[in-house]
């Protein structure tokens, strides 16, 4: 048996942020996919009729269900905000290590501010909504 030294694989090598976004970004693509498959399901049991629609919407409504909904909208800011980055990568912009820094930041920072002002909307929208005397 000949001794050849071994490459580093992941348990002695440490991915960069770049690389753990990147693996990232494939996987919310995936999730995003599955969600639309989701939304067309729901609209195909609303077709159905109500008694499909309303064990759907009240699964929905459950907690594990607005976990898996905020989860998806998470997954459409980070694809989104990723992708602008490759936005300014196409254009020749963030190759240097302190631009690639501050991208993975400033995307991870976006995704989380984006989720979190929607979820603040939803909540005042359906707060508004529950007040309304009509």
């Amino acid at each position: 048996m000949i001794n050849r030294p071994l490459s580093p694989h992941l348990q002695v090598y440490r991915l960069p942020l770049t690389a753990i976004l990147s693996i990232s970004h494939r996987i919310t693509g995936v999730l995003l996919i599955l969600g639309l498959i989701g939304i067309a399901g729901f609209i195909a049991a609303a077709a159905a009729g109500p008694e499909l629609f309303s064990v759907l919407f009240d699964a929905l409504l459950s907690p594990p269900g607005r976990i898996a909904i905020w989860l998806w909208v998470f997954a459409l800011y980070f694809h989104a905000c990723h992708g602008v980055r490759h936005l300014l990568w196409d254009l020749g912009h963030g190759f240097n290590k302190r631009r690639l820094l501050i991208h993975n930041l400033f995307e991870m920072a976006a995704a989380i501010a984006l989720t979190s002002a929607t979820y603040v909307w939803a909540d005042l929208a359906s707060a508004l909504e529950s007040t309304t005397p009509y």
